[in-house]
């Protein structure tokens, strides 16, 4: 009955997405570095697939056709050879919403691209639960768990388990270490690229104790093997935050969301900034002849490179650029322009601070603004921030908040913009009076 009712969704679905597809475009964003690939495949999460014409069903579809775009755009190598998403695919585990993207899947991802999904105990499974792993595979005629060879290089997947109550079971991790020591044996010089859906503990941007979206089921044994780059989505922090790109005992590397944007700030979690929902990224990852491997982040709505990185052969431990300490050494303050205003507007008692954006000195952009005020007596009466849109292809010229009401009397305000590495430029200050 459920295979019967799986047939019907899909032939409505496919229906369906006949009339939407029309409406998905693309084109490639200009390639400005010369980087000649020997594997190309897209990486990204978290589409949240609803309804067969909805938001996630189009951004899936719109990531499948830039990614090919962008494929055909390179006249070295025009390949797209995989295609990865880490989990969430849905955002209710439902049979319409599998059935949709099998659709997509079937419509968009081309034969000699390597389809490689999981499925993810937070959305993928709110519907059928532990029965989804038995009916996505026999949907997609898939393991849900995969070790795949594509190009010469390993792509290693792992899903949520089919036992109850357990996200990640003992005979996974054992089955993981034998994929690692199989590929390893193949080539240890080369890359190893493993994914699941959240992110392993303490790693990139997203995965503390704190933000609350990091996992230690498979430290202890990643840790084990340098080759590994490792995939992982769940928090929807931005991928072109510099801390999404992690080196140490292996590699990670956070991909962001289709869906929506999500981030830690100072010491508030989840904090969903306005217009999140209007976000999408995915990557494009590329390894040369020498298994260099260039990493550019995509602005899916607005279809920009966000951000790049060439990493050197990340197998070699002797490679390792990319850790938060050296990556923090890198980070320069930014700066003001000399012209830079910064404004305060009152409505009785209540201030509104504007000011210009300021520059980033180095390759990553503006985290934050800190804006304070003080009062005639030296005193800090008020401490805030703006979150600036840096995840997004374009970035506000200006930026305002609104402090509040103040008692009379006189103030400093000053403004401080911060990379994501904590390192501060000098501030912007102008005095104001409450009457």
């Amino acid at each position: 009955m459920v295979n019967k009712l799986t047939a019907v969704i899909v032939a409505i679905t496919t229906v369906i997405m006949s009339v939407t597809g029309l409406f998905v475009w693309g084109f490639a964003p200009e390639d400005e570095t010369e980087f000649t690939p020997v594997i190309r495949f897209v990486a990204c999460s978290d589409s949240h697939l609803k309804t067969a014409a909805g938001v996630g069903s189009h951004r899936l579809e719109k990531t499948a056709k830039l990614a090919y775009d962008i494929a055909k755009a390179d006249d070295e190598y025009n390949n797209l050879d995989a295609f990865l998403i880490n989990g969430d695919i849905t955002n209710d585990g439902n049979i319409d919403q599998f059935a949709g993207f099998k659709v997509i899947a079937d419509k968009y991802i081309k034969s000699e691209t390597e389809l490689l999904p999981i499925i993810a105990n937070n959305h993928d499974f709110r519907n059928m639960k532990k029965q989804t792993v038995a009916y996505f595979s026999q949907l997609m005629g898939k393991d849900t768990d995969y070790h795949k060879v594509v190009n010469g290089y390993h792509f290693i997947g792992i899903s949520t388990s089919d036992v109850e109550g357990v996200n990640y079971t003992e005979a996974q991790r054992v089955w993981l270490k034998t994929q690692l020591d199989e590929a390893v044996k193949d080539d240890p010089n080369k890359p190893i690229f493993v994914s699941q859906h959240e992110h392993v503990l303490n790693t990139v941007y997203g995965s503390s104790d704190f933000d609350g979206w990091g996992i230690d089921d498979f430290s202890d044994i990643l840790e084990q093997y340098p080759q590994v780059v490792d995939f992982s989505g769940h928090s929807h922090y931005p991928l072109n935050d510099p801390r999404s790109v992690w080196q140490g005992s292996f590699t990670a590397i956070g991909t962001g969301a289709l869906a929506y944007m999500e981030l830690t700030v100072e010491n508030q979690r989840k904090v969903h900034p306005t217009g999140h929902s209007l976000e999408a990224q995915f990557w494009i990852v590329e390894l040369d002849k020498d298994s260099n491997m260039r990493l550019r982040g995509i602005d899916l709505i607005e279809q920009k490179v966000l951000c790049e990185y060439i990493l050197a052969n990340p197998a070699n431990p002797a490679n390792r650029e990319y850790t938060p300490e050296k990556q923090a050494a890198r980070s320069t303050a930014p700066v003001f322009s000399e012209n830079a205003e910064l404004k305060v507007t009152k409505l009785a008692k209540s201030v509104t601070v504007k000011f210009d954006a300021a520059q980033s000195t180095s390759s990553g952009p503006i985290f934050l603004y800190k804006v304070k005020v003080i009062n005639s007596d030296g005193e800090v009466v008020k401490s805030d921030w703006v979150l600036p849109k840096y995840y997004s292809a374009t970035v506000e010229k200006t930026e305002r908040l609104k402090l509040g009401k103040f008692e009379k009397g006189d103030y400093t305000v000053s403004v401080t913009a911060e990379t994501a590495w904590g390192v501060q430029s000098e501030a912007i200050t102008t005095d104001f009076t409450v009457k």
